[in-house]
C-alpha cells in the first residue's frame, strides 16, 4: 500500500482510553501538520495489567476519533477488542505495510511483531505495546516506538511520533524530540 512518499504521518500507541490525551493527540494533528494519524491500537481499555488513567472515558474517546476518521489508520493492539469496533466508524487493522520516501514500512502493535521477533522485508518496523518510546537500529532494520500516550513505562515520558520523508522523530507533549533518526 502507497499513500504517498510526502506525507506526514503522526504516531501514537497505547492510549488506554484517556480522554485527555486523546484530545491532545488529535490537536497534534493540525499543529504537527499531520496528514494522516496512525494508532498503533490499545484505543479504549486499560487492560488487566495496567491501572485505570486519568480522565478514562473509552465511550467519548471513541467519540473523538470517529470524528476524525477521514484522518485515522488504526492498528488493533492486544487489549483491543470486536466491541471497540462496533463503537468505532474507522476499521481496526491487523498490521500496515507503507511505502514511505522509498523505504518500506511495518506498522504493528507491538506484541507479536517486535525488534525481537521481527518481519521478513521490511526496512521500518514501527509499533508501540511496550509504552517507551524509542528509535534503534536493530540488525539493519530501524525500530521505532512512539511511547506510551498515557502510562509510559521505564522512566520515559508520555510521547508519540512523527514519521515524515527520511525522517523519523519521537517527541513528548511539550514538543521536545526525544530521539530521532534520519533514514
Amino acid at each position: 500500500c502507497i499513500l504517498g512518499d510526502y506525507m506526514r504521518y503522526l504516531i501514537a500507541s497505547d492510549i488506554h482510553g484517556s480522554l485527555e490525551y486523546g484530545k491532545r493527540i488529535v490537536e497534534l494533528i493540525e499543529e504537527e501538520k499531520a496528514d494522516k494519524l496512525i494508532l498503533l491500537g490499545d484505543l479504549y481499555y486499560h487492560g488487566p495489567r495496567n491501572p485505570i488513567p486519568d480522565n478514562y472515558n473509552p465511550k467519548e474517546l471513541a467519540v473523538l476519533f470517529n470524528s476524525v476518521k477521514e484522518k485515522l489508520i488504526c492498528i488493533r493492539g492486544n487489549c483491543d477488542a470486536e466491541v471497540d469496533q462496533m463503537i468505532s466508524e474507522f476499521e481496526f487493522l491487523p498490521e500496515l505495510k507503507l511505502e514511505i520516501g522509498g523505504k518500506k514500512f511495518f506498522f504493528t502493535h507491538g506484541h507479536h511483531i517486535n525488534k525481537d521477533q521481527q518481519p521478513t522485508d521490511t526496512d521500518v518496523l514501527v509499533y508501540g505495546h511496550f509504552h517507551t518510546g524509542f528509535i534503534e537500529d536493530v540488525n539493519g532494520m530501524i525500530c521505532m516506538n512512539p511511547g506510551s500516550t498515557t502510562l509510559p513505562k521505564n522512566n520515559t515520558p508520555k510521547s508519540y511520533g512523527i514519521i515524515e520523508d527520511s525522517k523519523l522523530l519521537v517527541k513528548d507533549f511539550e514538543g521536545h524530540v526525544v530521539c530521532e533518526h534520519n533514514l
